[in-house]
């Protein structure tokens, strides 16, 4: 990259590299899975296409990204390395500092589903409790999503098809908010569509059992 701050301190040299705009949202997109150019372009609304290309091409000469066979066809996608995937663990951070400033909605800012499974598991990590296991789906725009929680962990993904404990369906202010407890299921609940077990919702988003 051709700036620099010029200072031997580790978060210089960290800005140096993914201080740019758009470059930690190209990162964002890569943390749910390899993707395509024009699916990198759609999970990215508003960025020029050569910008994009000028932020891939900093991020593979940087090595924190890099270029792959498709599994399925003879088209190219773009990767973090298992490096840039280490910043999984600043972009949560960041996640959790910015919820002050997530609490408004989203005003007339663009919003994908396909952004939740990020800021979720962010949030979520330090809340959820393992025992006893949960899946949960979680639906936002009419994309399911399944938040898993056991004694191994965490994981949040695209619905794979397996049967839920439970579902919660909501507004993605009204999920978010929930997941960083800010929110009480119990004086929500007429903006929450909630089906099956509702202790599997509250172990999964770390909420408190319900009043008595």
């Amino acid at each position: 990259m051709s700036r620099s701050y010029g200072q031997y301190c580790g978060l210089a040299r960290a800005l140096d590299l993914v201080g740019d705009r758009w470059t930690l949202l190209v990162v964002r997109e890569l943390l749910l899975g390899p993707a395509r150019y024009r699916d990198l372009q759609h999970g990215l609304p508003g960025v020029a296409t050569n910008l994009l290309s000028d932020r891939l091409r900093d991020l593979e000469a940087a090595g924190i990204v890099e270029r792959r066979p498709a599994a399925d066809s003879n088209a190219v996608v773009y990767a973090l390395t298992e490096w840039g995937a280490e910043l999984r663990g600043p972009i949560e951070g960041l996640v959790r500092w910015s919820t002050p400033l997530m609490v408004s909605g989203p005003g007339t800012d663009a919003f994908h589903p396909e952004w939740l499974p990020v800021p979720l598991l962010a949030l979520l990590r330090a809340r959820a409790t393992g025992s006893p296991a949960a899946t949960v789906g979680v639906i936002v725009d009419q994309q399911t999503f399944q938040v898993s929680v056991d004694d191994s962990g965490l994981d949040i993904r695209a619905h794979d098809g397996r049967e839920l404990d439970a579902t919660v369906e909501a507004e993605p202010m009204i999920i978010l908010g929930l997941a960083a407890g800010l929110l009480d299921l119990d004086s929500i609940r007429s903006m929450v569509a909630l089906t099956g077990d509702e202790s599997a919702v509250r172990q999964a988003f770390g909420l408190t059992a319900p009043r008595r």
